[in-house]
């Protein structure tokens, strides 16, 4: 008896904070547009039938229990997209899952990886103020302790600070922004003039140049990130936003964490030497493996290696001979950066359906590498039956259809009149070999006398 009470127990105890975690994410109808004016909410628009919102699903509870326990303002709710198309289509749903946080008038897209961590900091980041203020040297030097990269505006009221307002409001989903006076910042940091927009990352800091650097946006846009980092498919695609070229080294993740190639020492160097010579243009990392270079090249690159993509036409570069020195490297990138050297891929047409064919081989050489019976399953049943339909219709015996043809034209007769059809077919049938014995049985006059 005790035993079965423990039981029960157990089973409210945890049906109980079942139902506690489930509260942190609310279910969302179509009564939210009206009611949502006055919160912000982190909202995961999903379809009941997609495999990544159910992977997501766990991971967004802990979303909603993060957020509750560190007391934010955030609302973390979940809506049926299916259910709820029209409101899904007016927040610009185009996929599943979809994130977006809703503050205000604003909806902005969460487009980073589906961690709870990652998405704790964006909802924080993004439901605060655009511009934060850093009022003393301690809050500077503890901010640059927690991000790699700070942007900070310097000065007073001026069209740039309203620009410099403008892009945090449009750029906020990806990093922070500060503004802070002269004498908030280090001693060792010294401005040629104020107002100022300047970046701290690398160990160092770097001033905006409205001349040089044209748009102030696309500058930071640029400049968040670091000035060499480790590059996935994730950073890729945000590149590709950037419209840069990323000069990257490959090696092999299976390479020991104590090694590290030729190449991204060089990269390294290179990243922070000639940053004056190539920041604009390029952004300097190494990738984990050579997966995605093999699909984009169509083929297989050697590890480890170094290649330039551009990440706006999918184009790459290639070096002529292998790179064991800063000076080849230099040159190398230089030559990119001039257009002498030769560009391969692209995101043409032809290239379009070359890659889609390469990746669906690809695809099924790794299907039966893992699993020969797996492959043959799914390659061959679909083969054999389409085989076997071929060979049906091709051995299919035609009809003459002359029973067709006499039956459609008794089609609209009387009874009678059939009758009558039928005694004339069977009068010719007996008239027709009289007819042939007389024709056989005249002969022709010539005939007569040879007899």
């Amino acid at each position: 008896m005790a035993e079965v009470k423990a039981s029960l127990a157990c089973g409210v105890i945890a049906a109980f904070l079942s139902s506690a975690v489930l509260a942190f994410v609310e279910d969302l109808d179509d009564t939210f547009k009206d009611t949502r004016v006055n919160d912000v909410w982190l909202v995961d628009f999903y379809a009941p039938w997609c495999g990544y919102c159910k992977k997501l699903e766990p991971i967004w509870h802990e979303v909603g229990a993060e957020l509750k326990s560190s007391g934010s303002p955030v609302r973390v709710g979940k809506m049926d997209a299916t259910a709820y198309s029209g409101m899904a289509s007016e927040f610009g749903v185009r996929g599943y899952p979809t994130i977006k946080l809703l503050k205000g008038d604003l909806a902005y897209n969460y487009k980073g990886p589906r961690t709870k961590d990652d998405i704790v900091e964006f909802a924080n980041r993004v439901a605060g103020p655009a511009v934060r203020a850093l009022p003393s040297k301690q809050m500077f030097e503890h901010m640059m302790k927690r991000h790699d990269v700070l942007f900070v505006y310097v000065g007073g009221d001026s069209p740039l600070k309203e620009k410099y307002n403008d892009a945090a409001s449009e750029l906020i989903v990806y990093t922070y922004f500060f503004s802070a006076s002269e004498e908030a910042l280090p001693e060792s940091v010294s401005l040629p003039e104020l107002p100022a927009v300047v970046v701290f990352k690398d160990g160092g800091y770097f001033t905006y140049d409205e001349y040089e650097d044209s748009s102030l946006s696309l500058w930071v846009n640029k400049e968040r990130f670091q000035g060499y980092v480790q590059i996935d498919g994730f950073t890729l695609y945000e590149l590709g936003e950037t419209g840069g070229v990323c000069s990257c080294s490959i090696y092999n993740v299976f390479i020991p964490k104590f090694y590290f190639p030729l190449h991204i020492t060089l990269m390294q160097r290179v990243a922070k030497e000639y940053r004056e010579q190539f920041n604009r243009d390029f952004q300097f990392g190494h990738m984990d493996g050579n997966d995605y270079i093999n699909s984009l090249i169509m083929g297989e690159v050697t590890v480890p290696s170094v290649i330039i993509l551009n990440t706006s036409n999918e184009q790459y570069f290639l070096p002529s001979e292998p790179i064991e020195s800063m000076e080849q490297l230099v040159q190398f990138i230089s030559s990119v950066l001039n257009g002498s050297a030769q560009a391969y891929g692209g995101d043409g047409i032809i290239q379009r359906i070359k890659r889609v064919a390469f990746d669906a081989r690809s695809t099924i050489m790794s299907v039966f590498r893992s699993s020969p019976l797996l492959g043959c399953f799914l390659f061959g049943l679909p083969l054999g039956v389409i085989s076997l339909m071929c060979y049906g219709i091709c051995t299919a015996e035609s009809d003459d259809g002359s029973d067709d043809i006499d039956a459609l034209k008794r089609e609209g007769l009387t009874d009678d009149e059939e009758e009558e059809e039928e005694e004339r077919q069977r009068a010719a049938a007996l008239e027709g070999p009289e007819e042939e014995d007389e024709d056989v049985g005249e002969k022709d006059p010539e005939e007569k006398k040879t007899d």
